[in-house]
């Protein structure tokens, strides 16, 4: 489905507001009410914080979870609190009880005593954390604050959206702004929008707005209701961002599902932002840094350019040469 090398590295992404949400659920079903028997560490950098101590939370039991922007809140009796942020590439895993934690990836373990939930991490950077916090006080100290857009209104989202002057892209990922909504499902909601990405937030006009809203509020409906049925019962093992039946997002050079456009790509980092060119910008290339620093004035306007200039790379001779644009696009 993905024929570029770069997608090995895409592949993990941080688990945003549908995914917390269905692994919450498939949590509550298996250790709401159940005592925290051990918490096994087995990567020292996990745990965040010193007091109260991660041993602490040994023998109390699991009253209630709450998902704070992409993290996981497991609340303990003695109003402890367990918060999870598993970050790009951490999962949690269902085993039977006492299973081994498996380095290099394993980072914690914690016993249940009908089975245990192990922590894993892919990956050499290791950026999951853990903290132990008391009290209400304790989870605000970690609340970035972001409006839960489910919950919210047309009237909260706008004032919250046009509150600066930010692209599109940036402030629906901005947790101080929007709770939950990341790389993948804001490359969703604009696409749902007709919105170009690179679009600034107080330049959009009240019907923008409202199609940007209604286009949250769908997206990540249908695709919180899309994973409770695909995992139904079990516990979610295929934590992505990049999924079979998404419009954009993980789709570059497929063709897009409402026009059979290509879909076009920005990348930065180990990120990337996907649209559909005709559908939300007008037609027009959004420039990618990388590659419009060889193209320079030669940048290709339209995405029929675009192919020409890859079909007949000898046009960008005279910049770059065909190596540079071959690997630049790969």
């Amino acid at each position: 489905m993905y024929d570029d090398p770069y997608f090995a590295v895409r592949l993990i992404a941080v688990p945003e507001l549908p995914d917390i949400v269905v692994y919450i659920e498939a949590l509550e079903k298996r250790i709401l009410g159940q005592k925290l028997e051990c918490a096994r560490l087995a990567s020292p950098f996990l745990l965040r914080t010193a007091d109260p101590p991660l041993s602490s939370a040994e023998g109390k039991t699991v009253l209630e979870f709450r998902r704070m922007g992409k993290r996981i809140c497991i609340g303990l009796e003695s109003n402890l609190w367990l918060v999870l942020h598993l970050m790009i590439a951490g999962r949690l895993h269902w085993r039977v009880r006492g299973a081994k934690v498996s380095r290099p990836s394993g980072l914690a373990a914690f016993d249940f005593p009908n089975g245990t939930l192990l922590w894993t991490e892919a990956g050499s950077k290791k950026r999951a954390s853990l903290h132990v916090v008391d009290g209400e006080s304790g989870l605000r100290g970690l609340d970035p604050g972001g409006l839960e857009v489910l919950e919210s209104d047309l009237a909260g989202f706008a004032a919250l959206l046009t509150s600066a002057n930010h692209t599109l892209k940036r402030a629906l990922t901005d947790p101080r702004l929007f709770s939950g909504i990341g790389n993948a499902y804001s490359d969703e909601i604009l696409f749902e929008a007709r919105l170009s990405p690179l679009a600034l937030s107080q330049k959009l006009t009240s019907p923008q707005i409202e199609r940007l809203f209604a286009a949250v509020q769908s997206t990540l409906t249908s695709w919180l209701q899309r994973l409770r049925e695909e995992t139904a019962d079990a516990f979610p093992e295929k934590v992505t961002a990049f999924r079979e039946g998404m419009a954009v997002h993980g789709r570059y050079k497929q063709p897009c599902p409402r026009c059979n456009a290509k879909v076009q790509r920005i990348r930065y980092a180990s990120n990337e932002t996907d649209y559909c060119p005709n559908c939300q910008t007008g037609g027009k290339l959004l420039a990618d840094r990388a590659l419009s620093r060889l193209l320079r004035e030669d940048w290709p306007r339209t995405p029929e350019e675009l192919e020409l200039l890859i079909r007949n790379p000898k046009r960008l001779s005279q910049n770059s040469g065909s190596q540079q644009i071959s690997k630049a696009e790969g």
